[in-house]
């Protein structure tokens, strides 16, 4: 008796085995609603996704697990994270966070927290996050796993923006009622340091990845202003030329939105006024003015996928960075507009999360990471 392990010819090699092929990387753009206030008429309650190689086509609706005001309405979404950690998805409404699982797709925990919540970060290596009260006077620290809180950081700046560094040790708060940028140590849960004044309170903003420029919204700004992270210092005040402010739907202030292409190259900035997005050469300082794009409404946000192939407005316009043109409008399994300035680029493989993409237009030049 003998047991055949694998035949093969005199003086040749045994046979391999076929492996079996590796699951496929399935790229999704997630877009929490209502994420233009709360206005349902823009995706309902819930997570619309989208098939990012696929034309952005609809391909599911999760609806909302929680997220409720007292009288049993959806509240306004405030911001979403991601934890390949905790393989969970956060969304901040005005009054809790809801943790959900990504491959179950249940609700995990939903949590209320002093003040209520604004526009969350979370830290790179997925356990922490940063939850700016609703425009009060401090930042809550929470872990992200438990959802229990941490720490409390005060800063009486009217807590709303929140960017966690890509290197894990820093994390930039933006409040409402400040001109000042506060930067706060991750391992101490401290503020150590201002950069600014900026011309008015500030609004959305970005960093580069090396952490040395931060680009900022101010109030009453069709532009931006640029700071150094090292010094603490402004640089610079970039007007939009050729477009005048004029009214805008939402936010108060001209442009709200802004954001880095991953390779840094390029500013992209809203105009909620003329509906437009500036596009910015970023090579040279002051950023130059180069062109502008006609989107489908107001624009209140501005992201990148993370191959820096498109750019996602908050109107749910698609638009080819290279080309500067429209390629693709979000829409519902119904064919309803979808709008939304919160939404993250998620990859799955065997339906399981393996990359999460940066919402908040955060350049990729330099960035170290910490895991």
């Amino acid at each position: 008796m003998f047991t055949l392990t694998g035949w093969r010819a005199p003086g040749g090699k045994p046979r391999k085995q076929a492996s079996a092929p590796a699951p496929a990387l399935k790229r999704y753009l997630y877009v929490i609603t209502p994420g233009v206030r709360n206005y349902l008429g823009y995706g309902g309650h819930g997570i619309q996704v989208f098939d990012i190689d696929n034309g952005h086509r609809f391909v599911k609706f999760i609806p909302g697990k929680g997220g409720l005001r007292k009288d049993g309405t959806p509240s306004n979404v405030k911001g979403v994270a991601v934890s390949l950690a905790t393989n969970c998805l956060y969304i901040s409404t005005l009054e809790a966070i809801q943790c959900l699982d990504l491959t179950t797709e249940k609700l995990v925990w939903e949590r209320t927290y002093e003040g209520g919540a604004d526009r969350i970060a979370i830290s790179p290596d997925g356990t922490t996050l940063y939850v700016p009260s609703l425009e009060k006077e401090f930042w809550t620290v929470v872990n992200a796993k438990t959802g229990d809180v941490i720490s409390k950081i005060v800063t009486n700046s009217g807590a709303h923006n929140t960017i966690y560094g890509p290197d894990g040790k820093h994390v930039y708060l933006a409040g409402l009622k400040s001109t000042m940028l506060n930067v706060a140590d991750t391992k101490t849960h401290t503020v150590t340091k201002q950069v600014g004044p900026f011309g008015a309170d500030i609004r959305p903003f970005t960093i580069n990845g090396a952490q040395t420029r931060v680009y900022v919204n101010v109030n009453g700004l069709l532009g931006f202003e640029v700071g150094d992270l090292v010094t603490g210092k402004k640089l610079h005040r970039v007007e939009v030329q050729g477009f005048n402010i004029g009214e805008v739907k939402r936010h108060g202030c001209p442009s709200h939105g802004i954001g880095l292409t991953p390779d840094e190259r390029e500013l992209w900035l809203c105009d909620g006024a003329n509906n437009r997005i500036h596009v910015f050469d970023n090579t040279v300082m002051p950023p130059a003015q180069r062109t502008a794009i006609l989107v489908r409404d107001m624009p209140g946000w501005i992201s990148f996928s993370a191959d820096g192939h498109y750019a996602y407005p908050s109107t749910g316009d698609v638009i080819d960075v290279k080309t500067r043109r429209i390629v693709a409008t979000l829409e519902d399994d119904h064919y309803n507009a979808v709008q939304s300035e919160k939404m993250v680029e998620i990859h799955f493989r065997d339906n399981k999360p393996v990359f999460a993409g940066n919402q908040f237009g955060i350049g990729q030049v330099g960035a170290k990471t910490s895991h």
